[in-house]
């Protein structure tokens, strides 16, 4: 290695610390003159030209770095550094795909722990954006009405098909969880119809089908007492619906299980067991019996939703 060249390197960090880019880019060109064979100088230049924001320039300088370490069989830390560096300049770009693109080059050369979690974060903002970027209301209106056609002619497989793609157009959209779990429910696929009912119910307690199809799907299950809190869920919506004061008449003549064996049987649920055990819900549940409207906060939350959701199906509490 040039002393030279070494030299002119120290007078260009000096220069890049006091933010003297000008000369510090002079200087490690020199360095690079003197001794063209070392990836440190072309990474320095390459930092230089990102604090100055030229990053086309940025990367160019470390496409080179790469170039002449991968030649020079450089430590694989140093052209890590090189391609972190780009995929930096590419992300100050927007490019996000680039800029992953880059960083997973960097990683396959040395895991920086780092550098993993940055690309797990993007990675993350890339799908959301994606998912964000395919929503078209319009587009999922059309894909609902093409399913009911379906539905209505026994064709659930194919109608389910477009619910799915419906939900993904318009994911906030109440209804389209309901028209997917009753097709769902005619494919005996239960759990499923069941976590539409819920999702379908979290985004609109007030669409009354939410509950109804949850109650329906119970009763496929011979899930009697669910179905009938179901069906009283829907009548606290709207008292004079005939549906749902038919299905708690349903669910009162079918059941013949002791109320008490039935919430029994609920206990012996892993499902539950687990949530009971979780000293977060425990603290929840105990606020909840202190100040019952506390339950509205935590409704809000997905994940507590569906637990407290699987604790009242249980019969271990009440809600209204």
């Amino acid at each position: 290695m040039s002393e030279a060249a070494i030299a002119e390197k120290d007078l260009g960090n000096a220069a890049y610390k006091s933010k003297d880019f000008a000369t510090a880019l002079a200087h490690y060109d020199k360095a690079i003159e003197l001794d063209p064979t070392n990836i440190t100088f072309y990474n320095n230049k390459a930092a230089v030209y990102f604090e100055e924001k030229k990053f086309e320039e940025c990367v160019q300088a470390c496409e080179k770095a790469v170039e002449i370490g991968r030649e020079t069989r450089a430590d694989y830390k140093l052209i890590a550094k090189a391609m972190s560096r780009a995929g930096n300049a590419f992300q100050k770009q927007g490019d996000v795909e680039k800029a992953l693109h880059w960083f997973q080059r960097s990683l396959s050369e040395f895991r920086d722990p780092e550098l993993v979690k940055k690309v797990k974060e993007l990675e993350k903002q890339l799908k959301e954006a994606e998912r964000l970027a395919y929503i078209n209301p319009q587009l999922a209106q059309e894909e609902k009405n093409k399913g009911n056609e379906l539905f209505k002619q026994g064709d659930y497989p194919t109608a389910m098909r477009h619910y799915n793609e419906a939900v993904k157009r318009d994911p906030e959209n109440a209804i389209l969880y309901s028209n997917r779990a009753a097709c769902l429910t005619k494919l005996m696929e239960f759990q499923r119809a069941l976590e539409d009912c819920d999702t379908c119910i979290r985004k609109d307690p007030k669409f009354i089908k939410g509950y109804i199809r949850k109650g329906a799907c119970l009763v496929a299950m011979r899930e009697w007492s669910k179905a009938q809190r179901a069906y009283e869920d829907a009548l606290q919506v709207d008292p004079n619906n005939e549906e749902a004061r038919e299905g708690v008449r349903t669910c009162l003549r079918s059941n013949d299980e002791d109320p008490e064996k039935a919430k029994e049987r609920s206990l012996a649920d892993p499902e539950v067991q687990e949530i009971l055990r979780d000293p977060g819900m425990r603290m929840i549940l105990e606020q909840m019996s202190n100040d019952p409207g506390a339950v509205r906060e935590h409704l809000k939350n997905p994940e507590i939703f569906q637990k407290l959701m699987k604790l009242r199906d249980a019969g271990v509490i009440q809600m209204r």
